[in-house]
């Protein structure tokens, strides 16, 4: 989970399009992000306006991480070289510590 934590702090300030899991599609800036996925946009738009239109007037939102079924976002976004970096350091083994040690 962190790992995911740290690559969405990168995005902040990039336009993304967050599904959720009610199929409604909100684009806009992400603003922030916290460490349960918790997501807050500002300029927000919906994408099926006629099919919700009591979201038309949406600037800014907070989304709750639970209820995200999918976050999109530009590829070119995307450090993937840093992405890569964080993903072996996460499953690099534990040398050492408690676990390691022989009596």
């Amino acid at each position: 989970m962190q790992l995911f934590f740290s690559f969405f702090k990168t995005l902040v300030g990039k336009e993304v399009a967050v599904e959720l899991k009610n199929d409604v599609v909100l684009t806009g800036t992400l603003h922030s992000v916290d460490q349960y996925l918790n997501i807050k946009l500002t300029s927000v738009q919906v994408v099926n306006k006629e099919r919700y239109p009591q979201l038309t007037t949406l600037k800014n939102c907070f989304i709750r991480g639970s209820v995200v079924r999918y976050v999109q976002i530009n590829p070119g976004d995307v450090d993937t070289e840093l992405l890569q970096d964080a993903t072996r350091k996460a499953n690099m083994p534990i040398v050492g510590g408690a676990a390691n040690d022989k009596k």
